[in-house]
């Protein structure tokens, strides 16, 4: 079968007057000259068809600079175009799966008609461009037509799973004063119905939103909604039954929708973890976001019309946002409200089998306690549909690589992918046909300019250093909201403290990592938490792949403590699969595998077993904040909406102040 990317390197090559089929030769044009490289992706994807007016010869790039970059200044366009341009085929665009097997579908067909009804009623209550939606909902398909509802019209979107209290998601949601509440009743986990409705209405009331629609259950396969204005007891019944109706009837279309707006006018706004401080809300554009997620999808993963795309995750996070990218190539994507691990470690390989899910993205912990359960998912379930797995959050261990190989599928591409919530994209990763070596991303991405750089700003090959990005993307932030001067976007990602002088400009990422000779890449861990011992800087991920390989632990924290007089602590804290106990022997199994794999360096000076380990809702392990805990720092302020276990830290606490150096 004919993979889109070598299509789409033939035609750049025509274009550039080259030979680009070579990956490396592709990446080293996409990042050396931009306007060409996007000016293809524009017209790969036929843009122009989606757009208000051809792009003709308007400029792809009026500005380099970083930040502040200007793209494709002339353009007009709405991210929903995009995804309704695949609105007159057949079949499934969207599947919702909960926890104990409930099933809705919305077809390709009836998409435009659920997502303007919605629209209309937004536009109703007076929502127009630039005015904010908020949602406080599952990874349902009604989240999905709510976004793409808002997005239409031009307004803003922000997104909260329910996973969090009110109190929490009003932390994030109230900075941007939304208009609308978009909710749901609740939710199914962990075998357990969660009523959501009293936190909802305390959401709303936190926010002060003029308007509330709860989603309601599906009726005779029908999406429903239900608004709570204010006054509550003012309701009206929202069922998009209706809304076809209304729409044949021709009185009741929106005058103009979807609504064309410029290429950065702002789509939704995600936000930062917020462990340590406010969450920063980080603003991205519709055009950005439509090119930079088709060249992810459409070119790296290849995602077309015979595609079904299924990552878990939830509305908290980056990964929910990319995968309702899928539906802009044509893709049917795959929402599912539940846990990953009930009633067994074995649940998303069953959806996956079921809903012949051609790509499939996970975590690593989902992937460990699989293969800590022993599990043999290509045994057990039909997985011939399966072309690809993808992987993101944290490191990828390499004993993962081959686990899915032993027991997925022989020879299944394994993506693992390293970006963020900042770009809402990807860096570096798998890409189609390239081949993977394990515990390593196969390449960095099209259009990502990304080196590892020496203290001094100097390029390293073969060596650890810090990432950096050297050229704009498409997808990265437009500001920060309520940041009017720019200064925290700046300090974030472009302040530097290089020893070089004259080194440009660059974004600065936080990760620490080794680029090869081959281009791929290897992730050590965050460069904020690296592990320092008597000048012998080691990455904390290095460590937790050949930890958590030992099959009695379930998961591990090492951690870096800085002492007076030079002193250095460096304990691993682990918590255990069930039944398992922290013998003499399973410390000397551990300490063995860490000096034989690694060095005696990285030998921890303590073993400990936790009640937990705390990770922010996203899943990151919070090693700077409790680094400074153990220390004994009395300005550590970890907000406990951010965190999955908060309770936790007070144990860490305990721990620092028990130990004696």
């Amino acid at each position: 079968m004919t993979r889109r990317i070598d299509v789409f390197a033939k035609d750049v090559g025509a274009r550039a007057g080259r030979d680009l089929t070579d990956y490396a030769d592709l990446w080293e044009y996409s990042v050396t000259d931009l306007s060409g490289f996007w000016r293809a992706v524009w017209d790969f994807f036929d843009l122009d068809a989606i757009a208000a007016e051809p792009l003709g010869d308007g400029p792809v790039l009026a500005d380099a600079s970083m930040p502040g970059a200007s793209w494709f200044p002339t353009v007009r366009l709405n991210y929903v175009d995009a995804v309704l341009a695949h609105a007159d085929r057949d079949g499934v665009a969207i599947v919702g799966v909960t926890e104990d097997g409930r099933r809705t579908e919305v077809e390709w067909t009836d998409l435009p008609v659920s997502v303007e009804a919605v629209a209309r009623t937004l536009a109703d209550r007076g929502v127009g461009r630039g005015d904010v939606v908020a949602a406080y909902m599952p990874d349902i398909p009604e989240t999905v037509i709510a976004f793409l509802a808002t997005a239409s019209l031009g307004a803003i979107w922000s997104g909260c799973g329910q996973d969090y209290a009110p109190e929490g998601a009003a932390g994030r949601l109230a900075q941007l004063e939304p208009t609308v509440l978009f909710s749901s009743s609740g939710y199914r986990f962990n075998g357990k119905d969660v009523d959501k409705r009293a936190d909802s209405t305390e959401l709303a009331r936190l926010l002060g939103v003029d308007t509330h629609i709860v989603v309601g259950e599906p009726v005779d396969g029908a999406l429903t909604w239900e608004e709570v204005s204010t006054p509550l007891d003012q309701r009206e019944g929202l069922d998009q039954r209706d809304g076809l109706d209304q729409r044949e009837g021709g009185d009741r279309r929106l005058a103009e929708w979807p609504v064309k707006v410029p290429f950065d006018h702002p789509l939704w706004v995600l936000f930062s973890s917020g462990t340590t401080g406010r969450p920063k809300g980080i603003v991205h554009g519709h055009g950005g976001i439509v090119v930079e997620h088709l060249k992810e999808i459409g070119l790296h993963s290849g995602l077309g019309t015979d595609s079904v795309f299924f990552w878990h995750t939830a509305l908290s996070w980056m990964m929910w946002n990319f995968q309702a990218a899928g539906l802009l190539a044509g893709a049917r994507i795959v929402c599912y409200s539940g846990s990953p691990l009930y009633p067994d470690a074995d649940r998303l390989w069953q959806i996956v089998a079921d809903e012949h899910v051609t790509c499939f993205g996970t975590s690593p912990g989902q992937l460990q306690a699989s293969r800590k359960a022993g599990l043999v998912p290509g045994r057990d379930h039909d997985l011939s549909a399966l072309d690809t797995v993808g992987s993101t959050g944290s490191t990828l261990a390499a004993d993962l690589f081959t686990w899915i190989d032993d027991n997925v599928k022989r020879g299944l591409p394994v993506n693992s992918v390293s970006g963020g919530t900042d770009i809402c994209s990807a860096f570096a990763g798998g890409s189609q046909g390239l081949p993977v070596v394990a515990g390593e991303l196969t390449v960095r991405h099209l259009g990502a300019a990304l080196e590892s750089w020496s203290p001094q700003g100097r390029p390293l090959i073969g060596e650890v250093g810090e990432m950096v990005i050297t050229e704009p993307m498409p997808s990265m932030p437009l500001r920060f909201w309520a940041d009017p001067d720019g200064q925290k976007y700046r300090s974030a990602y472009f302040a530097h403290d290089w020893d070089r002088n004259d080194a440009p400009v660059v974004w600065r990422h936080g990760d620490w990592v080794t680029l090869t000779d081959r281009g791929s890449m290897t992730i050590h861990g965050r460069s904020d938490a690296t592990l320092n011992r008597n000048g012998i800087r080691m990455g904390s991920a290095d460590i937790y792949e050949v930890v958590e390989a030992v099959d009695d632990v379930a998961e591990a924290f090492v951690l870096g403590v800085d002492g007076d007089d030079g002193k250095y602590w460096m304990p691993l804290f682990v918590t255990l699969v069930p039944g398992a106990e922290l013998t003499d022997d399973l410390v000397g199994r551990i300490v063995a595998q860490v000096k034989t794999r690694l060095s005696a360096r990285h030998v921890p000076d303590e073993v400990i077993r936790a009640p937990g380990i705390p990770h922010t809702r996203t899943g990151k392990k919070l090693e700077v904040p409790v680094t400074a805990i153990l220390a004994g720092r009395s300005d550590v302020n970890v907000d406990p909406r951010s965190v999955d276990d908060y309770a936790l830290i007070d144990w860490y606490i305990e721990q620092g102040r028990a130990h004696r150096w």
